[in-house]
């Protein structure tokens, strides 16, 4: 006789249990020691950063430009609320 699945001679994948192999703790990171998980760490941040795309001296210069323009106005911006901001509370509390 047979039912949705299969036959119910022959039991489902799921159904088998394996119990030979046991969980290894720690995976690949478990066999080494700190000194050499700590080198690996510096040699992949090597490796990442050879792969980023450097600014040229232009573009690094253009960059820098706008960010010190930029924060002079939003300096200015906020020298200017507060000025005004301080008369207005001069002029309400006397």
């Amino acid at each position: 006789m047979t039912d949705a699945v299969g036959s119910l001679d022959t039991p489902d994948a799921q159904d088998e249990v394996t119990e030979s192999k046991k969980a290894r703790k720690g995976g690949k990171r478990g066999k080494k020691g700190p000194l050499k998980r700590l080198a690996l760490f510096y040699r992949q941040i090597v490796a990442e950063l050879r792969k980023v795309v450097w600014p040229t001296r232009t573009q690094l210069t253009t960059y820098t430009t706008v960010v010190i323009v930029f924060v002079v106005i939003m300096i200015a911006l906020v020298t200017v609320i507060d000025y005004g901001l301080d008369h207005a509370a001069k002029y309400v509390f006397g």
